[in-house]
């Protein structure tokens, strides 16, 4: 293990960006991520009356973005879908395939991983707030895609969608957004930067 300092994180800088940089790094970053938030989504809890279930998934992803920046996130994000739709098991309680009501969650996850790495990159991890303003828009975004989607893929009218595919995971994506609130900024002090 190397004892070499690391240089102090510049404006610009997202967590990953400390690790010195190469391909390796990069593509290891973007496996991992991928695989985080696959096997977040196996703590998979279902929700009566809905399709949807409460997953570690919007967590995982948003941790992802933030972490990894808006590029790597979306690369990580886009990898976890295309091999969801392509067969491997990691969806949400061990789906995989393109015909899920819920795929457009995993698509909005895409973005939303995006647009929080983006943030990150502008100091939205560092502060309890920014924070808290970057994890609230990730999951809007999320349900901005996967409630319409779930809307199409199951014939639900707009206000059943809501009521089947958001309302009943406001309290939970507060809390996720709380541990995030707490988590980032922390790992930040830690690392002195």
């Amino acid at each position: 293990m190397s004892t070499a300092a690391v240089a102090p994180a510049r404006h610009g800088q997202v967590l990953a960006d400390l690790i010195p940089a190469s391909r390796v790094r990069d593509i290891a970053l973007v496996v991992g991520g991928a695989a985080l938030t696959g096997l977040a989504a196996q703590l998979s809890v279902p929700v009566p009356g809905t399709p949807v279930p409460v997953t570690g998934q919007t967590f995982a992803v948003l941790l992802v973005g933030t972490a990894l920046g808006a590029g790597r996130g979306f690369l990580s994000l886009a990898l976890y879908a295309l091999a969801g739709i392509a067969g491997v098991p990691w969806f949400a309680g061990g789906h995989s395939g393109a015909a899920a009501p819920t795929l457009g969650y995993i698509l909005g996850m895409i973005l939303a991983s995006t647009v929080v790495g983006a943030l990150a990159r502008r100091g939205a991890d560092r502060t309890v707030l920014r924070t808290a303003g970057a994890m609230l828009l990730g999951e809007a975004i999320i349900y901005a895609v996967g409630v319409p989607y779930l809307a199409l893929a199951t014939g639900m009218s707009a206000s059943a969608a809501i009521a089947a595919g958001l309302t009943p995971f406001l309290i939970g994506d507060a809390l996720k957004a709380a541990l995030a609130m707490g988590l980032l900024p922390t790992a930040w002090k830690l690392l002195k930067r």
